[in-house]
């Protein structure tokens, strides 16, 4: 983790539920919902290659789809190297609502645009 050092993720955890519990200050504002895009990492390894419908429509709209990811729309995996864009020290805003443990809304997946597995 980028500035942060390395962070030991539970099998299934939430992206955004261990970074804060590794001490990263992500942004969560909408309560991990996939709404408002202040949780955004950039992988520089490991980034999966799933990603939930609502995370693509969500970094689509806002122009980000390709550049940015959600951690609250990830499950962790072995191998992931990341940054976080928004946290509350660099931001100045407050974190919001605590994202529940499981990713909602209930995801439904797609692969992520360049992806490794993409036809």
């Amino acid at each position: 983790m980028e500035g942060y050092g390395e962070i030991q993720a539970h099998s299934g955890e939430r992206l955004v539920t261990a970074l804060e519990r590794g001490g990263v200050d992500i942004l969560h504002r909408c309560g991990g919902v996939a709404k408002c895009t202040t949780c955004r990492v950039v992988f520089t390894e490991g980034e999966p290659d799933a990603m939930t419908l609502a995370e693509h429509d969500k970094l689509q709209d806002k122009g980000l789809l390709g550049e940015a990811r959600l951690s609250c729309q990830i499950e962790c995996a072995e191998g992931m190297a990341l940054r976080p864009v928004q946290t509350e020290q660099n931001s100045g805003l407050e974190r919001g609502k605590a994202p529940a443990d499981v990713i909602e809304p209930a995801p439904e997946w797609t692969t992520r645009p360049g992806a490794s597995t993409e036809g």
